[in-house]
């Protein structure tokens, strides 16, 4: 019997994460965890972020790659290799000076609802054509995943609704901090190095698109001007277009190869395919 993993071809999850535009969606996230006091607290006193550039958003997007395309067993491994760091980790809150747990369920879920609203927002409005219907579905499905970080699957939003009122609830709690200053600029230039500046040069408006297509509530509380609307999105449609050219060969094959691995597994059928959402 094919092991399909948590999802397999017939779930929007599959047909939406091979898409270019989750390259973005993966940095605004970042935008939008920050503006969590605790979380970015955490972050920032525990990751080797700004030694390593390009370390977070790699060891990101190949747990993505991982949990949507692996199979069980390697879902499980990712999953298992995050709940072990988050149980060794502590934090101090700058403002309270309460410890801090990486694995606090409050902490588990905020990060969980900012990555899977960011993929979809994001995604959705580079031109992925997810109906209502696919987005509820998009939603109720990361909740497995929800589940193998050591969430309650019934506490996570599973609807575009749900996801909503999360957002609601939790944004008193958000504001621009020290450290989600240091976030912002990290993103807008990650490389330290004087000899990296052409790449960082680069690498900014790429960086300040991922900050301005965030909701226009996020975007007042970290307080800093976005690009204007039309202009997010045209980039974020040239962006997705860009990518969509790559050979599929070559575009599958990062981060990780678990695309490529997955249809070696299963077959050409289980090819990320926008023709196949239309099935869904």
């Amino acid at each position: 019997m094919r092991d399909e993993g948590l999802f397999g071809p017939q779930t929007v999850t599959w047909q939406l994460h091979a898409d270019p535009a989750m390259w973005v969606a993966g940095i605004c996230s970042l935008y939008l965890q920050a503006l969590h006091p605790r979380a970015v607290a955490a972050v920032v006193q525990n990751s080797r972020f700004r030694e390593d550039p390009l370390g977070r958003l790699m060891r990101t997007g190949n747990f993505v790659a991982a949990t949507t395309y692996g199979t069980t067993t390697e879902a499980e491994s990712a999953a298992e290799r995050v709940r072990r760091v988050h149980r060794t980790l502590r934090a101090t809150d700058p403002r309270t000076g309460a410890e801090i747990r990486l694995d606090d369920p409050d902490l588990l879920r905020w990060v969980h609802c900012a990555e899977v609203a960011s993929f979809a927002s994001v995604v959705r409005r580079a031109g992925f054509p997810l109906t209502e219907a696919q987005l509820d579905r998009y939603f109720e499905e990361q909740r497995r995943v929800a589940a193998l970080v050591g969430l309650d699957p019934a506490g996570v939003p599973g609807s575009s609704r749900e996801m909503a009122e999360y957002f609601e609830q939790v944004r008193p709690e958000l504001r621009r901090t020290d450290d989600s200053d240091l976030v912002y600029r990290f993103l807008h230039q990650p490389f330290a190095s004087w000899w990296l500046l052409p790449v960082n040069l680069g690498y900014l408006p790429l960086g300040h698109l991922a900050y301005s297509v965030l909701p226009g509530w996020a975007r007042k509380l970290h307080g800093r001007p976005a690009y204007p609307a039309p202009l997010v999105t045209a980039g974020l449609c040239g962006f997705r277009t860009a990518g969509l050219v790559v050979p599929d060969q070559l575009r599958f094959r990062y981060p990780g190869d678990h695309v490529q691995r997955a249809v070696d597994r299963l077959g050409k059928t289980a090819l990320p395919s926008i023709k196949a959402l239309g099935h869904l």
